[in-house]
């Protein structure tokens, strides 16, 4: 009888891993989840990231050019990213594309890489608390009601069921692999990038402290996040 292959190895994630299929079997060992008695094996990167959306609100209506420098790679985009956006923004949010004249509410982006996340300080919530916890959280970050709203209605469905959730906000680990440039150079950035890890059984964590932000000036709100497994 053949045993399942139990131990767990970390390989720095390449271009070439990014690009074929083999990287379905790096991932194997990532997760601790490879056993040579199956023909198939979970295909799903550490270090995604899922749905970061953009908001652009400029005082006066501008044209912007964004761009993001990513370590990894870009899967999905919409608009269309074209090595990069060009769009008139106006102070509501909406976004004119110069590329295809339609309106949008936001830019979208996800992309693979291989980030290391910080878990050494977050929240250990309920599933079935993620809703008010996410409200609370979100809104004394800076978040508008549209705005956290539009995170919610993401992410939900993701959490509610598991029976806790580890959930941290990255700033560092974030900001340093999925860099944007922005011209004009905004007024204030905010970035909120949400790490989180199912959990069986509640832990001790210390907590994370959070900055509230306050928007003023030509204001660029960003909001994203990962599962960790």
């Amino acid at each position: 009888m053949t045993e399942p292959y139990t131990k767990s190895y970390k390989f720095p994630l390449t271009e070439r891993m990014m690009s074929y299929n083999i990287a379905y079997l790096v991932d194997s060992f990532y997760l601790g989840s490879y056993n040579p008695s199956k023909q198939y094996f979970e295909y799903r990167f550490l270090g995604d990231y899922a749905k970061p959306v953009i908001y652009l609100y400029p005082t006066v209506q501008t044209d912007v050019s964004v761009k993001i420098e990513l370590q990894g790679r870009l899967t999905c985009t919409y608009p269309e990213y074209n090595n990069g956006w060009n769009v008139t923004a106006n102070p509501d949010g909406t976004l004119i594309n110069k590329t295809d004249g339609r309106e949008y509410s936001y830019l979208y982006w996800e992309g693979k890489g291989n980030a290391i996340w910080d878990l050494s300080k977050g929240f250990v919530v309920k599933g079935e608390d993620t809703i008010e916890f996410l409200q609370e959280k979100l809104e004394y970050l800076g978040l508008t009601t549209r705005e956290l709203n539009e995170f919610i209605v993401y992410w939900l469905p993701l959490m509610k069921e598991n029976k806790y959730n580890l959930i941290t906000f990255q700033t560092t680990a974030y900001e340093n692999n999925a860099k944007l440039h922005i011209t004009p150079e905004p007024d204030n950035i905010l970035r909120i990038f949400m790490a989180y890890k199912a959990l069986d059984n509640y832990i001790e964590i210390p907590e994370q402290q959070l900055s509230t932000f306050n928007r003023s000036g030509f204001s660029v709100i960003e909001w994203g996040g990962t599962e960790i497994k």
